[in-house]
């Protein structure tokens, strides 16, 4: 098995924290897995990316052309990645922030409305989280409970009161999948 995801979105929306999550969850359940950052010099509000490759055998290379999964946090990410999804690939986007129609018809879609779900929760800053639920759904690689004590493991000292919402969250966006 070899795989990949591209998450992309604004600065602020938590885009690595996600990704690193989900490769942390990869590495935890055996695979062998590369993470790698892509962000402007902008900080909140700039665009940014990771991505993440799993496989069952040693990744080589971190460098993803053509993305086999995309997780679209917003419009402009939408916009630059669907293109570039490998046919037969999938993409989840947040039905929330981005208002464009599929141009493509060889590629799974998942319209999940990310940013309404975490605002349900408590807190817009939990859509990452939902997404995240959203692709586990999807693209079932790895279990949502190596997600949730990978969550309980880095959500600690102030951070631990966000917890509960998170869990929440990820609980929510894996709903949403049908």
């Amino acid at each position: 098995m070899d795989s990949n995801v591209l998450i992309a979105g604004f600065g602020g929306q938590g885009v690595l924290f996600i990704g690193q999550l989900f490769a942390s969850a990869c590495m935890n359940e055996g695979l062998n897995v590369t993470w790698f950052p892509a962000y402007g010099a902008e900080m909140r509000g700039g665009t940014v990316n990771c991505t993440v490759c799993m496989s069952d055998e040693e990744v080589a290379c971190a460098f993803v052309d053509k993305p086999t999964n995309v997780i679209a946090l917003n419009g402009p990410s939408f916009e630059r990645f669907e293109s570039q999804i490998v046919p037969g690939g999938l993409m989840v986007v947040n039905s929330s922030l981005v208002k464009s129609e599929p141009k493509r018809k060889d590629i799974t879609y998942k319209f999940v409305p990310m940013t309404d779900i975490a605002n349900t929760v408590g807190n817009q800053k939990m859509a990452n989280i939902v997404s995240l639920g959203a692709f586990i759904k999807a693209f079932p690689i790895v279990k949502k409970d190596s997600i949730i004590d990978l969550m309980k493991q880095k959500l600690t000292g102030k951070k631990a009161e966000m917890l509960e919402g998170n869990i929440k969250a990820l609980e929510q966006g894996f709903a949403a999948v049908n």
